[in-house]
């Protein structure tokens, strides 16, 4: 007697679905191939400049959505269990289950629950059309008309195998996953293909029911699992405790590749410029890439990318005992300005591995020099055998007295220019630095492109050795200035269409550096002998082809740096902390050094890299230098490169100031001393003890004659006073000002 009601319910269904039909003849059809073209994953690939994959980013914060998956990938297991959990008759039927619609309608007469009857091709018409689909409520009656008739239209233009890809890619599983690519990774870490049966049940388990609790899931999968493997002994127990762990799984990576800083980098120069300026459209995808991924090309290549992230890593495992465990590389095109390696940090090494080591501000020790020098040999201050006293030095300044010391607490006397830079001696850079002033100098970084925060006269003479923060991608361009003949040019990270070519009214612009003197600068830091006195002949920073480069380490062995250059690239290496804590025993010879050494042996595995032709305006002349205090020359005779008109044959101290540095000079007190006269304490037994070096010298105050000898006892007196050395000639040979404080305590020739 059933199939009467059968026979009722389906004629009524097909005069509803022809009333529907009459009533909406324009519903707007689509093919498969629109579908999967208008398909967006939830995440961007970044690729590299020839499209490898290096970097997937999530874009998309509303849903997680993985790849476009073909049928022919997805697991038989999975399309078994699918199939057999929704729509038994999927490829008996047309579009609508007939049976499955008798029975629902029989069981809604009699108030009987049923499955119901909404097949695959009913579902995927509702998840097509935003007017088909379901709500909180569910669906209304006219809805439901429309998704049959969409289904009945689907089957008639789309393959069963079509109607079934689309449905697995599209269909909502849990939370905001969407698609089967999307859960099988954050699931079950895998792809749709690696399926097995029981997992295969799990996602089948979660189309009926999203967001239901672990143990319902579980019940259903359970069901769809016996039914699957019909001969096979189901444990529930089982399944449910591995459905319970399943769901609340997030194997699937946000952000997952070799790139993460350099992608977040270039996708937020994409949305700036979208903002504003319409940007050059990306390149077309090429590689092993698949057609409807949303991808951005940059200029990375993706194997010097994975060199330099596994030979950081590799070093800073080596220096893990130092307290070393984070470390920053970049690498830029000389010409183009396009970097084509960017590692912001040491990844599962660092606690901080979210922090970008390439644009982080960090304190650059003495990688500052090179550009201090170039622009005094520039203005002409200073040439490359100029001759500077590496001595102790007290600096007044308007917080108290500046004195630097060498990184190996020793001086070497008067050395070279080339000397001085090469060996990265601190004194001579802060007295170059004086002739420069520190406002000139901050003016020349901001114009290299360094974020200086605040004026010179903020930082002093403390700038020459780094004490401005600055990021590793804007000191690396700074000294790619240098390679490119002092000529400053800004960094892309987005691949263009076509070869960037040489902005040509930028290059008519004057360089920002005089060329000759960027020329001077790089022929010092690639001279192995002029390092000597501090690296030693055998240095890391020592290539068998031609480079550039200096070495920088902050206060308190913060910050390691190594930056240079070589024909074609610009390399700089940061090693240290992201939480700012120093390292242990790290230099810029085992820190950075090593790490940019081999990536310059990388990148010139297959590539000559041949010194500079020096620009017009240079000559270089044989230069000799003369004695010491020791009756040796100074400096060995030697091949030297000037600007023209500022060449000399002989470079030496005048005897008189050799004389008086070597033997005349106040040890103490020191330059700015401000003295407290204690009212307690008697004023004759009050003072001041004058030390000196030097023979046959007298003492000064405030320009009289007051003892005589190395050594002298001074009955202060309140005021400001200048305390004089002079030598057997009458000549004042050193100098110091002090200030002496204190109310009570007058002498009788005091003199206001």
């Amino acid at each position: 007697m059933q199939p009467a009601p059968f026979s009722f319910s389906r004629k009524a269904l097909a005069v509803a679905l022809l009333a529907a039909a009459c009533a909406h003849p324009a519903w707007a059809f689509v093919s498969f191939e629109e579908v999967k073209r208008d398909f967006r994953s939830s995440d961007t690939a970044v690729l590299d400049r020839n499209g490898e994959l290096l970097q997937r980013v999530r874009t998309d914060p509303t849903v997680r959505r993985g790849q476009w998956t073909p049928l022919a990938d997805v697991s038989p297991a999975l399309r078994t269990a699918m199939v057999m959990s929704e729509d038994k008759r999927f490829y008996e039927h047309s579009g609508i289950d007939w049976r499955a619609v008798s029975a629902a309608a029989w069981g809604n007469l009699w108030n009987t629950r049923t499955r119901g009857a909404s097949t695959i091709t009913m579902q995927l018409s509702g998840l097509l059309d935003d007017d088909l689909r379901r709500t909180a409520g569910g669906r209304s009656f006219t809805q439901k008309i429309g998704q049959t008739v969409a289904a009945a239209q689907l089957e008639r233009h789309w393959r069963k195998d079509q109607i079934l890809e689309a449905y697995l890619n599209t269909v909502p599983f849990r939370g905001e996953i969407v698609g089967i690519d999307a859960l099988s990774r954050t699931l079950f870490g895998k792809a749709p293909s690696g399926l097995d049966a029981r997992e295969a049940a799990v996602a089948s388990a979660l189309v009926r029911a999203p967001n239901a609790k672990p143990a319902v899931v579980a019940q259903r999968a359970c069901e769809v699992l016996r039914v699957m493997e019909p001969q096979q002994k189901t444990d529930c127990e089982a399944l449910d405790m591995f459905t319970s762990a399943a769901v609340q799984r997030r194997a699937f990576d946000a952000n997952e590749g070799i790139a993460p800083h350099a992608a977040r980098r270039v996708l937020r120069e994409m949305k700036e410029a979208d903002a504003g300026a319409a940007p050059t459209p990306p390149l077309p995808q090429r590689g092993k890439e698949k057609d409807k991924e949303a991808s951005v090309r940059t200029t990375l290549r993706a194997p010097l990318q994975r060199f330099a992230l596994d030979t950081l890593h590799r070093h800073l495992r080596e220096l893990r005992d130092r307290h070393v465990e984070d470390g920053a590389l970049v690498v830029l095109d000389n010409t183009t300005g396009e970097v084509l390696a960017w590692v912001g940090s040491s990844g599962p090494l660092s606690q901080a591995a979210e922090v970008d080591g390439v644009t982080a501000l960090r304190q650059p020790g003495s990688t500052l020099k090179p550009l201090l020098y170039g622009q005094a040999i520039a203005e002409r201050r200073l040439t490359a055998a100029s001759l500077i006293e590496d001595s102790s030095a007290q600096i007044s300044t308007a917080s108290g007295l500046y004195i630097p010391q060498n990184y190996d607490r020793r001086f070497k006397g008067p050395v070279s220019a080339r000397t001085a830079l090469a060996a990265s001696l601190n004194v001579p850079a802060v007295r170059t630095l004086v002739m420069v002033s520190p406002e000139a100098f901050a003016r020349e970084l901001r114009a290299a492109g360094l974020p200086l925060r605040e004026s010179g006269d903020y930082y002093g003479y403390s700038l020459a050795l780094g004490s401005a923060e600055v990021s590793l991608l804007s000191l690396t361009n700074a000294y790619r200035m240098l390679a490119n003949g002092g000529r400053y040019g800004t960094t892309t990270l987005t691949m263009r269409p076509t070869a960037a070519p040489l902005d040509k009214s930028k290059a008519a612009e004057p360089p920002l550096l005089d060329p000759r003197a960027a020329f001077i600068v790089g022929d010092i830091l690639s001279d192995p002998n002029a390092r000597t006195r501090t690296f030693g002949l055998d240095s890391i920073l020592s290539t068998r082809f031609w480079t550039a480069v200096k070495t920088g380490t902050s206060k308190d062995m913060r910050d390691n740096w190594a930056v240079g250059w070589s024909q074609r690239y610009t390399v700089g290496v940061w090693v240290g902390n992201a939480s700012g804590a120093s390292m242990w025993d790290v230099s810029g010879t085992s820190g950075a050094a090593p790490v940019w050494a081999e990536v310059m042996r990388f990148l010139h595995a297959r590539e000559p890299s041949r010194a500079p032709a020096p620009p017009p305006g240079l000559v270089q002349a044989r230069v000799e230098f003369g004695p010491g205090t020791d009756g040796g020359p100074l400096e060995a005779a030697r091949s030297e490169w000037f600007l023209q008109g500022t060449e000399q044959p002989l470079f030496a101290l005048d005897t008189g100031m050799a004389d008086s540095a070597a033997s005349a000079r106040i040890t103490s007190p020191s330059d700015g001393t401000i003295i407290a006269l204690d009212p307690d304490i008697p004023p004759l037994r009050q003072r001041v003890r004058f030390e000196s070096e030097g023979r046959g010298v007298q003492w000064r105050i405030d320009g009289k004659h007051f003892a005589r000898g190395n050594t002298a006892q001074w009955l202060p007196w309140p005021g400001r006073h200048v305390i004089e050395l002079v030598d057997g000639t009458g000549k004042v040979v050193d100098q110091r000002r002090i200030e002496v404080r204190g109310a009570g305590v007058v002498a009788k020739n005091t003199k206001r």
